[in-house]
């Protein structure tokens, strides 16, 4: 497919004892927020290095835009925006030196979006960089990765050490990136930042990919689950016992119903002949999707 930006195939690098990552297949396209969500010491940092040709893999492939992740590892640098899930500085005495001396690499002349996402983040980029706290330093390597406005976008656990509300303020600067039409890839073991922007998202647990799913199909899933409670248990049990849809969970004056979308005009009308006290939807969250995901991987490459 000519949109794809990012992809790795059968990629896997064994530090032996059952450490490393193991036959990653990844596809990201052009202008899509792409997830990467695990638990630490999965392997979300070992992937992203091999992708980024920072460690050479034991097998299988890794391209990011057309270009081999380690026999082309110099020039996806200058074509990726990056946050390293360990930052380290170089000795400089504030941010702002910093700052410029990552211009200065980049190019950058005109410096109106650093500033905003200075501002977006609330950074001082004064402060002396050495003493900086964690989260002081998170911000100052998003402004030295955002300022470039790169097409490509590998972060690598980027709101470690931020407050929700600088969370949120990330999250917004993701948003942006989206509608330039720029591809993000982003690492993260928070679910809710990863539900809140992505588009597609790929679980990881023991360096296998252990699903990968469209949050579209999240957020609108294709089988819809309900829990409806009558005034009268006679009255449930009367829809329960003509109904067509699947009964999950039955008790005395409410049941647990699954329904195809295609069925939900069915099931309205079917209703409407009953005094319904309470109908709500039951959603998935990410959470909950990856914890099934993680018990079911826990069969398949066995307990750690």
């Amino acid at each position: 497919m000519n949109d794809r930006i990012i992809k790795t195939e059968g990629l896997t690098k064994d530090y032996g004892q059952g450490r490393g990552i193991f036959n990653i297949d990844i596809e990201v396209h052009k202008g899509e927020v792409f997830g990467f969500i695990g638990t630490n010491g999965s392997g979300k940092t070992t992937t992203i290095r091999n992708m980024m040709g920072f460690i050479k893999p034991d097998s299988g492939t890794s391209v990011i835009d057309r270009l081999d992740s380690w026999n082309c590892s110099a020039d996806i640098m200058r074509n990726v925006s990056y946050v390293p899930g360990e930052i380290a500085f170089p000795s400089l005495r504030t941010g702002t030196e910093f700052l410029k001396t990552q211009a200065q690499y980049l190019g950058v002349t005109d410096y109106r979006y650093m500033n905003h996402v200075i501002e977006v983040l609330q950074l001082d980029p004064t402060a002396n960089l050495k003493r900086m706290s964690k989260g002081m330093k998170q911000k100052t390597a998003i402004v030295a990765a955002l300022m470039g406005e790169k097409e490509i976008l590998v972060l690598d656990e980027p709101t470690t050490g931020l407050d929700p509300l600088m969370r949120e303020a990330f999250l917004d600067l993701i948003r942006e990136e989206k509608q330039k039409g720029h591809t993000v890839f982003m690492s993260s073991h928070i679910f809710e930042e990863i539900e809140a922007v992505c588009d597609r998202v790929a679980m990881i647990k023991d360096g296998h990919i252990i699903d990968t799913l469209s949050l579209h199909d999240l957020r609108h899933p294709a089988v819809k689950n309900f829990i409806i409670e009558f005034d009268r248990a006679a009255d449930k049990q009367q829809f329960a016992g003509n109904t067509e849809f699947i009964i999950e969970k039955d008790e005395r004056n409410s049941c647990a119903v699954r329904c195809n979308i295609e069925q939900l005009d069915t099931l309205f009308r079917t209703l409407k002949n009953y005094k319904i006290v309470n109908f709500q939807e039951i959603r998935r969250s990410l959470q909950e999707q990856f914890m099934m995901a993680y018990k079911e991987g826990l069969t398949e490459y066995g307990e750690k």
